[in-house]
């Protein structure tokens, strides 16, 4: 007897009427009729079923921290490391788990299963880094919570930074982090480049860099960690986050840049909604829009995925966790509005970063796990349009969460009372 049958579901690879059987924990099978019985069954109604959302680059230790020690005036990147920094002496290792559990929930009410949090390395006491590594223990029943270590203020920049690092490393932290454009030379941010992927390939680690967070299209740290990503047989473990300074960038150095990449088997992570917030602050018009080419990466063989990247602190005063926003901002910003640039936007929240989290056993397919997102929308344009509500989200066959389906009830005389997210009225 199966677990639980999921039946008349649309999945996002457009097949509809779909059945979805589970048993202990894992997909069993995938058809459009089952006569195995099941302890538990459900129809979907012909919404869509979709593996969790996941997202490949967050600060989960500034979580929740907006207005702390104040806000942010300028709207600056620079602005937001300042306050970070006066902020980082205050805080406890309470303060930092409950914040990032009180995310942890919002994340799995919205279907968020996945999260890849950078965790500040620059406090010798690595504070955050043990907070966080008890909060991943903590919520490895309903996320996967990987943490990058993440000197903030610089590797090379700060006394003790290298041996900061490795120590969060050898207490479990999962992946090598860096900000090479926050060193304090062009060449001393190249030399962060080498050493921290040096330090990756010994330990068999990711790696995930804050990669040319500027406008400035001189910043090219992207083209040295594609070049390290192949010197130490590191292809397909690297992502460059961000990657902002290549909006900024002459085509045709570009043109040189993008396949250089694509062969280091490079991924990339743009952050939609702290993209075109921070960049561009300095331009007056014309205006800048700060996020990186993403369709002419994809075009170029690369694994583009979207990430968060903040909720309230520091950086920015909004966010909820809710990853069809970042894909809805990204579509936008990157002119992504064919019917297959706003799929690609839904996949970039989804399966391209699954696979820059290496993660196994993701998807809808026999043999993964049974976790998904039951979305009150027919296909994933449609969930993306609505942000959709998220009716049912489950981790391994379990139920997590719930909401109920929104309906909106009409007080208008001659029409129809209940109208239902992106139906059509008749």
């Amino acid at each position: 007897m199966l677990d639980l049958l999921i039946s008349n579901c649309a999945l996002p690879d457009g097949r509809t009427g779909m059945g979805v059987a589970v048993q202990d924990g894992t997909i069993a099978a995938i058809a459009p009729q089952f006569e195995a019985p099941a302890r538990e069954t459900l129809d979907a109604g012909g919404y869509l079923l979709s593996p969790p959302f996941c997202d490949p680059h967050f600060h989960m230790d500034s979580v929740l921290t907006h207005g702390r020690p104040r806000v942010n005036q300028s709207g600056t990147l620079l602005e937001g490391i300042a306050l970070w920094g006066e902020l980082k002496p205050s805080l406890t290792a309470q303060d930092i788990a409950d914040r990032a559990l009180a995310y942890c929930d919002w994340a799995v009410a919205r279907g968020l299963l996945a999260i890849r949090s950078h965790v500040d390395t620059s406090d010798p006491s690595l504070l955050a880094v043990e907070a966080l590594l008890d909060v991943r223990r903590r919520v490895a029943p309903s996320i996967d919570l990987q943490l990058v270590a993440f000197p903030q203020d610089g590797v090379l920049r700060t006394r003790a930074g290298v041996d900061n690092l490795r120590r969060a490393l050898d207490l479990g932290v999962d992946v090598v982090g860096g900000i090479p454009h926050f060193e304090r030379t062009m060449s001393e941010g190249a030399a962060s480049v080498r050493l921290l992927c040096e330090i990756a390939a010994e330990r068999g680690k990711l790696v995930d860099m804050h990669c040319d967070e500027t406008d400035d299209p001189l910043s090219r740290h992207i083209e040295t960690l594609a070049f390290e990503a192949q010197r130490l047989g590191l292809q397909g473990r690297v992502t460059g986050s961000h990657c902002t300074s290549m909006h900024s960038m002459d085509n045709d150095y570009a043109g040189k840049l993008l396949p250089l990449i694509a062969e280091s088997g490079v991924s990339i992570v743009a952050n939609p909604l702290i993209n075109i917030t921070l960049q561009g602050r300095r331009d007056s018009y014309p205006k800048r829009r700060g996020m990186t080419r993403v369709p002419q990466l994809m075009d170029a063989g690369v694994t583009v995925a979207f990430g968060h990247d903040c909720a309230p602190d520091p950086w920015y005063g909004l966010g909820s966790g809710d990853m069809l926003e970042v894909a809805h901002m990204g579509l936008h910003v990157a002119q992504m509005t064919s019917q297959a640039g706003i799929r690609a936007c839904y996949e970039a929240v989804t399966g391209n970063a699954a696979k820059v989290m290496h993660l196994e056993r993701y998807g809808l397919a026999p043999g993964c796990d049974a976790s998904f997102v039951l979305l009150q929308a027919r296909d994933p344009v449609e969930a993306i349009r609505l942000r959709a509500n998220r009716l049912k989200v489950w981790r391994q066959g379990k139920l997590l969460a719930e909401t109920a389906p929104l309906v909106t009830t009409l007080h208008l005389a001659g029409r129809p009372p209940a109208v239902r997210p992106g139906e059509i009225r008749r």
